[in-house]
């Protein structure tokens, strides 16, 4: 990604040394939509976007760990603490946390996945400080008390249960355990009822106080914000709470590639009484930082991203087997995965997978025509600004951007990616990608007989 940076400027303190660097990475027009950053000498990072004529401010706070940052005997322990963040700190007690940001008709909510945690309010601007004051309170002052541990553990095994009532969404963790096996990107981010069960509140606390610490953390603001007033606002609350004592701090820098163990044509299958299979056949994708993830953009559009797309027109408009078909792609620190996803009736399993097949090598050996990938250029471009209309989802653009790459791109810069790729270079993906050998998972009454030709659909 770019980043444009101008306007540094530090600030002295009454002793003369610098304690804040600040920095306008992307100017904006006319200061609307402004970037900037400020990196405190505690090594917290706070990224906003102005935008004055909007009347809401969603603020957010980005915790550099994830799933994959977990030991086996830790599964789930990052999700865990997102939970327990909530529970309350000395200041304020959970009733307290949440009729707060009730009692102003704003909303709260947090996730976790894989290799980051975003825990956020949105809110009327007027509003802000006291979201800043809620949020910065949590992620520094949690209390994590043995009672609400163990009241958690509860909630958190609801919350696994009521996963595995959806094989919609077991499927793709099972994919993810297919393609990297027993490792932390292969293991769910909820954690396993055994693992829930034996993590300790001392685990937790442990795991808190290691990456929790004000260098692995971005602060975002969105929405009709100032930046200075941002900044010193995060700055009390992180000080009241104790958490910049350290002067010579520096932000962690973004994730980078590690050895990944990636797996190429296994089948898992889960046996469930379920009206449909649910399937999802893929291979290894790109990297987010891959340049060619734009490209690989377009493709995964042109191919399973709309009602227009190649998979759906001859899975479902043409054959009518099945409701749901799309593509999909996820790109981590250092790979990445690009899948195939359908709902059918168990008896048409082999005719969505040979189609989804044959529509795959298709395209890996004759590529998209021009008209396709135009048209998923247009596609992506409008659903990438659609999908920036609202001050949450430009928040988390920024606070992503700076936790994962480290710099900022602009909505103009995006959109000129997207529209720079060129035919030769989705097929050129298209090559690549599509050629690798593929991975399979299925949920669903399979039979004995049809179990063994899933086994054959790979080779």
């Amino acid at each position: 990604m770019t980043s444009r940076s101008s306007a540094t400027t530090a600030r002295p303190s009454s002793e003369g040394r610098a304690v804040a660097r600040t920095q306008t990475l992307l100017p904006g027009k006319d200061g609307i939509g402004t970037v900037r950053r400020t990196t405190l000498p505690g090594g917290l990072r706070i990224v906003t976007e102005t935008l004055p004529s909007v009347r809401s401010a969603t603020f957010g706070i980005w915790a550099h760990v994830g799933s994959r940052d977990e030991t086996p005997a830790l599964n789930g322990a990052t999700h865990y603490l997102e939970h327990l963040l909530f529970k309350g700190t000395a200041q304020r007690s959970a009733l307290d946390i949440s009729s707060a940001i009730d009692a102003v008709g704003g909303e709260m909510n947090a996730f976790t996945a894989k290799e980051y945690t975003c825990y956020y309010a949105r809110v009327l601007d007027t509003d802000l400080p006291l979201a800043i004051d809620v949020v910065c309170d949590m992620l520094t002052g949690s209390l994590i008390l043995d009672s609400d541990v163990d009241a958690e553990r509860g909630v958190i095994l609801e919350e696994i249960a009521m996963t595995e009532d959806d094989p919609g969404d077991v499927v793709h963790d099972l994919f993810a355990q297919t393609m990297f096996g027993d490792t932390p990107l292969g293991r769910p981010v909820l954690g396993t009822v055994d693992t829930i069960n034996a993590l300790s509140r001392g685990q937790i606390a442990r795991f808190y106080k290691k990456h929790y610490d004000p260098t692995h953390l971005v602060v975002a603001a969105a929405g009709n914000v100032d930046h200075a007033t941002v900044v010193r606002q995060v700055r009390r609350a992180f000080e009241r709470a104790g958490a910049l004592t350290r002067t010579d701090a520096a932000p962690i820098a973004p994730r980078d590639g590690r050895k990944t163990i990636r797996t190429a044509g296994r089948v898992e299958l889960m046996g469930r009484k379920t009206e449909q299979a649910h399937v999802v056949l893929g291979m290894p994708g790109l990297a987010r930082t891959d340049e060619r993830r734009w490209a690989l953009g377009v493709l995964n559009t042109a191919l399973g991203g709309g009602m227009s797309s190649r998979l759906f027109q001859e899975v479902r408009e043409k054959r009518g087997l099945a409701y749901s078909v799309y593509s999909y792609t996820s790109g981590f620190a250092d790979c990445g995965l690009f899948g195939v996803y359908a709902g059918c009736r168990p008896s048409q399993i082999h005719d969505v997978l040979r189609i989804c097949r044959d529509e795959l090598d298709k395209v890996a050996s004759d590529g998209l025509t021009d008209e396709e990938i135009a048209r998923a250029v247009g596609q992506l471009s409008g659903s990438t600004v659609l999908g920036l209309e609202d001050t949450g989802a430009i928040m988390n653009r920024i606070g992503k951007s700076e936790l994962c790459w480290g710099t900022q791109m602009s909505v103009d810069d995006m959109l000129g990616r997207i529209a720079a790729v060129t035919p030769d270079e989705v097929r050129e993906v298209a090559r690549d990608v599509l050629t690798r050998r593929p991975s399979l998972s299925v949920i669903g009454p399979l039979k004995d007989k049809q179990a063994d030709r899933l086994h054959q659909a790979v080779s």
